[in-house]
C-alpha cells in the first residue's frame, strides 16, 4: 500500500475516488501532521501557514511526491527535496481565473474612481459626475509574468482592447525579453506583476523603476510583496510620482495597522484575497491530484512540477 497523508479539508473530495493501492490518512491539526508526515510515500501537507509545513516535509523522510494547492513555494525546503528525489507538484493555474478577475477588477476600480462611488454610496451621496473618467480601451499595459495568471489576464485585456505587452525570457513577437521592459517602462499605462518569488524576481519594481514609469501609471501587483521596494514605492505614492498602486500583496502580510500604505488615497491594499475569491479552488485541485496519482502509478511526469533548481 502507499500511504497518502492529507489534510482532512480535502478527504471528502478524493476519498471515495481513490484507487486500493492508496492507504489514505488524514490530519486535523499540525501535531497530526508532524506524527503522520514520517510514514508518507505521498503528502498533501496543506496549512494556512508554510512553516509547519516545512517542517512536516522535513520529517517525511519516505516522501516521494508531495502536492500542493499554493502556487508559491517559497519558505518550503527545496534543498532537502531535491536531495531526496521528491516531486513537487504545486497549485501553478488553479486560482488563474480568480486572479485574473482580480488583476481587471483593480484595472477598472482605479480607472472609474470606483472606491470615491462607495464612499458617496455609504454618505448618502448622489454624485453628478464620475470621479474616474480613464477608458482601459487603447491603453498600453506591461504584462510581468507569463504563466497561467499572466495568460489569462492578457486573453481578458485584449478582448478589452487594451495593449498587452509580455515580458518572455525569450523574447518574441509581442513580447520583450527579461532585459528591455525597464528601457520602456514610460509608454505604460499598466505595469501588472504576475511574476514567482524567486531571487532573479526579489526588488524587481524599485525606485529606479517606478521613476521611468508615467506619471500617470498605474502599478498592479498580484505576485508577492517583496517583488517591490515597498518603501519606494510609498515614496512614489506620496509624491504622486506614479498614479497608483493596486495591491493584492504587500511586505509583510498582515500589513500593520499602522502601515502608511493604508492611509494613501492612491494606494489599494486588497489583503491577498484574490486567490481566495472563489468556490472552486478545492474541487479543481482533487481532479488535478487523483489525475497526477494515475499519472503517479504509471511512472509518468507529473504536473505541475515544480523545478526545485529554479524555485518555482
Amino acid at each position: 500500500m502507499t500511504i497518502l497523508v492529507a489534510n482532512a479539508m480535502v478527504a471528502p473530495l478524493i476519498a471515495s475516488r481513490l484507487p486500493d493501492w492508496v492507504d489514505l490518512r488524514t490530519f486535523r491539526h499540525t501535531e497530526e501532521l508532524f506524527d503522520l508526515a514520517p510514514e508518507a510515500e505521498i503528502g498533501w501537507f496543506d496549512l494556512d501557514k508554510k512553516a509547519p509545513m516545512a517542517e512536516a516535509v522535513r520529517r517525511a523522510t519516505k516522501l516521494r511526491w508531495l502536492n500542493s494547492i499554493y502556487a508559491g513555494v517559497d519558505g518550503m525546503p527545496l534543498d532537502i527535496m531535491a536531495e531526496r528525489g521528491v516531486v513537487y507538484t504545486n497549485g501553478v493555474g488553479i486560482n488563474a481565473v480568480t486572479i485574473a478577475e482580480y488583476v481587471v477588477m483593480g484595472m477598472l476600480t482605479v480607472a472609474k474612481g470606483y472606491r470615491e462611488v462607495v464612499h458617496a454610496q455609504d454618505r448618502h451621496e448622489w454624485l453628478m459626475d464620475s470621479p474616474g473618467k480613464v477608458e482601459l480601451a487603447g491603453s498600453r499595459a506591461l504584462l510581468l509574468g507569463y504563466g497561467a495568471i499572466g495568460q489569462r489576464v492578457d486573453r481578458i485585456l485584449s478582448a478589452m482592447d487594451v495593449e498587452v505587452v509580455k515580458v518572455r525570457r525569450s523574447g518574441g513577437e509581442g513580447a520583450l525579453g527579461p532585459d528591455a521592459w525597464r528601457a520602456q517602462l514610460g509608454t505604460f499605462d499598466w505595469v501588472i506583476l504576475a511574476v514567482p518569488a524567486t531571487a532573479e524576481t526579489d526588488g524587481m519594481i524599485g525606485a529606479a523603476e517606478l521613476a521611468a514609469m508615467k506619471s500617470g501609471a498605474v502599478l498592479v501587483n498580484v505576485a508577492r510583496g517583496t517583488v517591490v521596494d515597498q518603501e519606494a514605492l510609498v515614496e512614489a505614492l506620496e509624491a504622486r510620482r506614479i498614479g497608483a498602486a493596486f495591491l493584492d500583496v504587500t511586505t509583510p502580510e498582515p500589513l500593520p495597522a499602522d502601515h502608511p500604505l493604508w492611509a494613501l488615497p492612491n494606494a489599494h491594499v486588497t489583503m491577498h484575497l484574490s486567490g481566495r475569491a472563489q468556490d472552486k479552488m478545492f474541487q479543481r485541485s482533487a481532479a488535478r491530484f487523483l489525475e497526477n496519482l494515475e499519472r503517479y502509478r504509471r511512472g509518468e511526469p507529473l504536473a505541475p512540477q515544480v523545478d526545485l533548481a529554479l524555485g518555482y
